[in-house]
């Protein structure tokens, strides 16, 4: 299961991004953005985080993840569409030259802090 690697890449990441001066702060929210085509199912990352972060400084944090579509545009005639299944040519002038321009990423959005009291 590589959601093991990208949990522990995401918590790696998230602790680096503490600034060093602020003491007692605590990682509330991971927020990230994931492509359909990205080969990561959402809840099994969820989970594998929710056991990868006990004594860490994100421990009790929150995974919101944001699936993302996966978009293709033509290269032929310009056109753009959401894919919602096999595609292998454009649905408005049938060609075979796409490009996808969306749903491959894997990216970490914002990292939501709290100071603790």
């Amino acid at each position: 299961m590589h959601e093991m690697g990208i949990a522990l890449q995401i918590i790696e990441i998230a602790t680096a991004s503490i600034p060093p001066n602020l003491e007692d702060v605590r990682i509330e929210k991971v927020n990230l953005k994931i492509g359909q085509l990205a080969a990561v199912v959402p809840d099994s990352l969820r989970f594998c985080f929710d056991v990868a972060v006990k004594d860490t400084p994100l421990e009790g944090a929150k995974l919101a993840i944001e699936e993302l579509p996966v978009v293709a545009k033509c290269k032929d005639c310009n056109t753009q569409w959401t894919i919602s299944g096999p595609a292998f040519s454009c649905e408005n002038c049938d060609s075979g030259s796409l490009e996808i321009i969306s749903g491959r990423e894997l990216d970490i959005e914002s990292i939501e802090i709290s100071e603790e009291d």
